[in-house]
């Protein structure tokens, strides 16, 4: 192999890595992880001084809305506890020129000296109308944030001052251990996912494998379940479908059986026949009209096989259109009997008639005669030893019952499931000779489900089976 197939190869093979659980789940798992650091950057770093401020303001508004319900007897005691508590400190200016201050000793007040800038301040706030009053400073000495709040009492102004902490250095250090967080929380994803992964993709793995052996026909495999739902559901599934396409694998040889012996016997016969007519009986003409209608009866059956097939293929191909018109069911099953004349006559059947004097719907006529033509052979094939064979129509509120019953020694409930399956064949033994190909039943189907009509079999061992339909008024 040279290098440029090599390289091809490889490139093969990351190529479907690429789109393996496995990777796909480390790469989900790592995005998921990257979202919770991004989040947490955002409101840890970057909205922690908006949310330190913004608690700093409310608590700072209960703190003034507490002094300005406080009573005048009271105030200098509530005024000294609430400084302490806050951490704040509080500057009392009375009308009559007196001053008096809380905690103004605190590192960073901006009310302990005589500043001009903040006594400006101080002075616009005085003249404002409102009871309460709040701006956003900068400490001239220390440079730190600060709120100067005013409220205007009866007897002069309370002013409150609250250094706002530089928190850069906590951002600082947030920064720092969400860094190693991102980290730690990478490579956990990487160990999650890679433990997640091979947990979910070994039985996944199992399956593939054992439907690779399914493909090449092996139809014993088992798929294991493991616990997991989804591929509990998928293993019940797949088992499901392995039984299946076993059963429809014997049921397909039993048709290519089925159908080289259907066309294998006509053919041998016509070919004698036209030999002895050609080499014996050219002469005798009873004896050559003979023969001649011996090879005539076998073309028929050929020609009966392959029309068949060909109305299947048409069927399940859709491209069969529907012809709906308004004609009497009675009369259409009559005209369908007369053709088995040569059956009563002949072969001793017994052909019990339980039907209305009309019976008018709606539907496709040469379709419907069909289906009750392939019901009537099914149970001249499989009727019993009475060959006794009784079609009844009911008639219901909005549509007619059709029943077909025979005699037989009944269908299996095992058996039921697959009987209007193509390749279905009830009993590959039965002693009537009615094209037993399996495929009425399939053309039965596809004709009621192109109608739309209800349809069904019942069938009890010993007791023979009944075939039905409903056909609309």
């Amino acid at each position: 192999m040279n290098i440029k197939s090599k390289g091809q190869e490889l490139f093969n093979r990351f190529k479907i890595r690429k789109n393996s659980l496995n990777l796909k789940t480390l790469f989900y798992l790592i995005l998921f992880s990257l979202g919770i650091i991004v989040f947490l950057w955002l409101f840890q770093v970057l909205f922690l001084q908006f949310s330190y401020e913004h608690y700093q303001i409310k608590k700072m508004n209960a703190l003034v809305n507490q002094i300005d319900s406080t009573s005048l007897d009271s105030l200098d005691s509530v005024l000294t506890t609430l400084a302490y508590q806050n951490e704040v400190c509080i500057e009392y200016e009375s009308n009559y020129g007196n001053t008096y201050t809380y905690n103004t000793l605190q590192v960073g007040c901006g009310l302990d000296k005589n500043i001009s800038s903040i006594n400006r301040i101080k002075n616009s706030l005085k003249e404002k109308t409102s009871k309460k009053n709040a701006v956003k400073l900068i400490h001239p000495t220390y440079k730190s944030k600060a709120y100067l709040y005013s409220i205007n009492i009866d007897i002069g102004y309370i002013f409150v001052y609250s250094s706002l902490e530089d928190i850069d250095s906590t951002s600082v250090i947030l920064k720092g251990q969400l860094i190693y967080i991102m980290f730690l929380v990478l490579v956990f994803a990487c160990f999650i996912a890679y433990f997640l992964s091979k947990k979910i993709t070994k039985p996944i793995i199992n399956i593939t494998k054992k439907a690779r052996e399914m493909g090449r026909g092996n139809y014993d495999v088992v798929f294991q379940e493991n616990g997991t739902l989804e591929i509990d559901e998928l293993a019940s599934t797949l088992n499901n479908a392995c039984s299946d396409m076993k059963k429809i694998d014997e049921l397909r040889r039993d048709l290519l059986a089925n159908v080289s012996h259907d066309l294998k016997t006509p053919l041998t016969m016509i070919k004698a026949y036209a030999e002895m007519v050609r080499d014996i009986s050219y002469k005798d003409k009873d004896k050559r009209n003979k023969d001649l209608n011996i090879i005539i009866e076998e073309t028929d059956r050929l020609n009966t096989l392959v029309n068949d097939l060909l109305d299947l293929s048409k069927l399940e191909a859709n491209s069969e259109r529907l012809n709906i018109t308004e004609y009497d069911l009675v009369e259409q099953v009559k005209t369908v009997l007369n053709r088995y004349d040569i059956m009563k006559e002949t072969e001793n059947y017994h052909f019990v008639l339980e039907l209305p004097e009309v019976a008018m719907v709606h539907a496709d006529q040469n379709k419907i005669n069909q289906v009750i033509y392939n019901l009537m052979n099914n149970a001249i094939n499989y009727t019993g030893k009475d060959k006794k064979i009784v079609i009844r129509i009911i008639e219901k509120k909005e549509s007619y019952l059709v029943e077909i019953m025979d005699t037989g020694k009944g269908i299996k409930s095992a058996d039921l499931p697959y009987i209007w399956d193509k390749y279905y064949k009830n009993d590959k033994n039965h002693k009537r000779n009615v094209v037993g190909t399996g495929i009425g039943l399939s053309i039965v189907r596809n004709i009621l489900e192109m109608h739309k009509f209800k349809y069904g079999v019942h069938s009890k061992k010993s007791h023979g089976t009944t075939f039905y339909f409903e056909i609309v008024k």
